[in-house]
């Protein structure tokens, strides 16, 4: 069992990924019932919340059934963090997680997200804000540095720690690598065999696939496991990963009768979150990867990403299910680079 405060997790938990325009409670719900132990929301302004911003208090909502759930806040100012922390706290999720791994330059710019790996001491007093502020768990997800030349994981850990954090997710990419080459997961495992260190490491970074997140949790001893792009379009990993942990053994993947059941689970709640307009119009992102690895199937997504309202897109979906009855596409993950969601903060 692995604690995060009085939040007690599976062994070998498995946690989503926070990621704009992505970790909304209708994909959440997807991801929820595919076996996710953890899962945060998008991440959200500080400044937005102070401001009421529409947009940003909308992403506070969540739903009982997802719990345990997280609350991701981002800023650089430390005021304004303590004030969010505890609008935050307001909804009653049971974490507040700071974002310091955004590495997109519209946050960055702002002195926030991976912006702030570049002053520790902000970090530390940015982090000591939203813990006092607080009596709920507070969790950082970081990356390893600013750059190859600034990287300073193991010291931030360790103070992190000492202001009050109760777990930490580590990205194994540097700022400047942005999502390109390999995550490098030594460094986080270094983290977690650091003898200072009590809280509980979990590792994020190119896990798409059961055999790999169980080769990367034996070979570097994380208390968990984060994935993130992988999920899209595909909340099966979470279900693939867990079984492949049970059993050794590969789980089949879904038939595409089972996709399109799922992808319109994933329409019908975020048609009833956002509305018939813009839940239409945000799922579109989401339809080429629930069909990825079917054949010719290029005109059926241009039909999904141009159909006006919902009756259009199930009679639309349903077609492909009796259009591909039968079909087992391949598992799309490999060679999957999440570049649509990139400039999203997907991190």
């Amino acid at each position: 069992m692995v604690k995060i405060g009085p939040i007690s997790l599976p062994d070998n938990p498995l946690l989503l990924a926070p990621m704009e325009d992505v970790s909304d409670p209708p994909f959440r719900a997807v991801c929820k019932a595919a076996g996710a132990d953890l899962m945060y929301s998008e991440f959200i302004s500080s400044e937005g919340l102070i401001r009421d911003a529409i947009k940003s208090r909308q992403k506070l909502d969540f739903f009982e059934f997802e719990r345990p759930v997280g609350i991701q806040i981002f800023g650089g100012d430390e005021e304004a963090m303590a004030l969010s922390a505890r609008i935050v706290a307001a909804t009653q999720p049971d974490l507040v997680d700071i974002n310091f791994g955004c590495p997109v330059k519209k946050v960055v710019c702002k002195g926030a997200g991976a912006g702030v790996l570049k002053d520790l001491d902000l970090m530390v007093r940015l982090t000591r804000a939203v813990v006092r502020a607080t009596d709920l768990p507070v969790t950082v997800k970081t990356r390893l540095g600013w750059d190859e030349a600034s990287i300073n994981i193991e010291e931030v850990a360790e103070r992190l720690q000492d202001e009050g954090i109760q777990a930490l997710t580590i990205h194994g990419r540097t700022r400047a690598q942005m999502y390109k080459g390999e995550a490098d997961w030594r460094l986080i495992a270094k983290v977690k065999n650091n003898p200072r260190i009590r809280i509980p490491i979990f590792g994020n970074g190119d896990i798409d696939s059961p055999a790999k997140a169980k080769l990367y949790l034996d070979r570097y001893g994380v208390d968990g496991l984060m994935i993130g792009r992988a999920a899209i379009g595909y909340p099966w990993i979470f279900r693939e990963v867990k079984h492949y942990f049970a059993t050794g053994e590969v789980l089949a993947p879904p038939t595409i009768e089972e996709r399109v059941a799922v992808c319109l689970q994933h329409l019908e709640k975020s048609v009833a979150w956002k509305g018939p307009v813009l839940g239409i119009l945000e799922m579109r992102r989401h339809y080429a990867n629930y069909l990825k690895g079917l054949p010719h199937i290029k005109d059926f997504r241009m039909r999904l990403v141009t159909a006006p309202d919902f009756s259009s897109v199930e009679a639309i979906l349903r077609d492909i299910g009796v259009r591909y009855a039968g079909f087992v596409a391949e598992r799309f993950m490999a060679g999957f680079t999440g570049s649509q969601v990139e400039e999203s903060c997907a991190y």
